[in-house]
Parts: structure tokens; sequence; C-alpha cells
């Protein structure tokens, strides 16, 4: 697990090889290819609703505008 999740929700970092599918990063919008290592924030209440991040992304994300992801 990766260190400081929020409230409410585990946080997961996968590594390249175990990244096979494309996802959208919530924090910059931009993809995240197969064979890129990231970070997945699963809500505790919602699994359903997990996020993939960029690990630079996840990392800032205290740093976005209120409304943002």
């Amino acid at each position: 697990m990766l260190s400081e999740p929020g409230a409410g929700e585990e946080v997961r970092v996968v590594q390249p090889f175990q990244a096979t599918k494309h996802y959208q990063c919530p924090g910059c919008n931009t993809g995240i290819a197969p064979g890129t290592g990231h970070v997945v924030a699963v809500p505790l209440e919602a699994p359903d609703l997990r996020r993939h991040w960029h690990r630079p992304c996840w990392a800032m994300r205290h740093r976005r505008r209120p409304g943002r992801a």
C-alpha cells in the first residue's frame, strides 16, 4: 500500500508488469498506457468506483482546485 491514503480509501501501487489495460488518470485527464506503473485509489464504501492515477498526479492531488479529482 502507498502512504497517505485518504480517509475511507485503500491505495495500491500497480507495478508496470501488472498494468495490462489502458486507464484514464483523473488528475490530468490523460491516459495511463499498459505497462506503466501507477496508483489505484479504492473507496472502501464503493470499490467499484476505484480510480487509476499517475504516481505524480496522485502525489500532487491535494494541490488541485476544489471540484477537480
